[in-house]
Order: C-alpha cells, then sequence, then structure tokens
C-alpha cells in the first residue's frame, strides 16, 4: 500500500530557495510591481482589517449587543456578495480600473459617513454599502500584479508573503491606536486605504488589456 504522503514533490534545495530569493527582491526594482504590492496591503485597510473589526466596533462604539453586531457583519458580507455578482457583468463593459478609481471616490465618501453619523441604523446602511462598493479591489489589483510579471506567478507569491509581513503592521498600529483613543477614533487610519488607492493608482491602465480589468 502506497504511504500516504509517498507521491510529496521533493523539497528544494538551499540554492534554489536563495535563487528564490534574489529574484523576488530583484523584482522589487521594478517600480510596477514595487506600486501593485503596496496598493495591495493599502487596500486590505478596507477590506479584511475593516471586516475584523466590524463586530467590535458595533459593540464596543455603537452600543449595539453581540447579535446585532453579528447583523453588521452579515450585512457587509451579504452586499459583498452582492457586489461580486454584480461586477462581472459590469467589467465586461468598463475597465478595472475605471471602476476601481471610481469605487475609490466612493469609499472616500462612504467611510467618513460611517464614522460620522450617529444614528446607529444609518451606520447600518453605510456598511452595507461599504462592502458593495469595495467588491473587486483585491482581484483588479492583485490581477495588475500578475500582470506586471507575466509567467513568474511563484515569484508573485513569495513577494505577496513579504508584503504582507510588513502589511501586518496596519491593523497593529490600529489596536494599538485603539487602545490609547478608542476604537472609533482609530478606526480613522483605515480611510489611509482608499487614499493610497487615489494617490496610487495609474490613470491609464497598461497593465491589463482591454476587457481583463
Amino acid at each position: 500500500m502506497q504511504p500516504p504522503f509517498g507521491n510529496r514533490p521533493p523539497l528544494p534545495s538551499l540554492p534554489e530557495v536563495w535563487n528564490g530569493f534574489c529574484n523576488a527582491f530583484a523584482a522589487l526594482k521594478k517600480g510596477t510591481v514595487l506600486r501593485w504590492l503596496v496598493l495591495l496591503e493599502f487596500s486590505d485597510l478596507m477590506l479584511d482589517v475593516l471586516y475584523g473589526y466590524m463586530a467590535l466596533y458595533f459593540v464596543d462604539v455603537v452600543g449595539f449587543s453581540a447579535s446585532k453586531a453579528a447583523l453588521a457583519v452579515a450585512v457587509w458580507t451579504g452586499f459583498g456578495l452582492l457586489g461580486d455578482f454584480l461586477l462581472i457583468p459590469l467589467l465586461e463593459k468598463v475597465r478595472g480600473m475605471g471602476y476601481l478609481r471610481l469605487s475609490v471616490v466612493v469609499e472616500l465618501v462612504l467611510f467618513p459617513t460611517f464614522l460620522l453619523v450617529p444614528n446607529p441604523w444609518m451606520k447600518l446602511i453605510a456598511v452595507g454599502l461599504l462592502g458593495l462598493f469595495n467588491s473587486g479591489w483585491y482581484a483588479i489589483l492583485q490581477g495588475n500584479l500578475y500582470s506586471s510579471m507575466p509567467g513568474k506567478s511563484g515569484t508573485v507569491m513569495a513577494l505577496g508573503d513579504i508584503a504582507g509581513m510588513f502589511g501586518k503592521l496596519l491593523p497593529f498600529g490600529i489596536g494599538l491606536a485603539a487602545e490609547h483613543f478608542g476604537l472609533g477614533p482609530a478606526l480613522w487610519i483605515c480611510l489611509a486605504g482608499p487614499v493610497a488607492l487615489l494617490i496610487g493608482l495609474p490613470r491609464k491602465n497598461r497593465a491589463i488589456p482591454e476587457g481583463a480589468g
């Protein structure tokens, strides 16, 4: 009987690992690669990072019960899925970069509204719209990153892991700010996500061919 792990591929040799790291760091010299890596990490402030703090915000700041806070998370998730569904036919008609720039501007309006509006149910509506309009951010940015290094998906994955280690400092900073100033003021740091995208996105989309996003 064949051992359950008998067909595992051999581990890469030390020179292969070293060459992989050298290729990954050499790729960082390309401005386009570095751009997409940075934008991916900043975009996460309005994606997984905000999602991670969502329930705590509604309990600690808004005053919802745990069950109502779960409703807020469900609204975010539901509208996000709706956005992903609507995005597929939309990207057949418009460039992905054009949609991304427009959605970033919308998020720049929605997120301060979410934090400043006093009515908790209006916050819930804002949460749904936030989840709707950040749909597709990760996929479009990741697609541009892969297109900037065609045929080097392994290097892209390695660079993504390296950038992710630095990206972890962003939610850590929010946690430190929340400890000193409260979660409400600390979440304003998430606004750096759409601001970075607004500044860093190219004015012309040359990374992905027409129709691919």
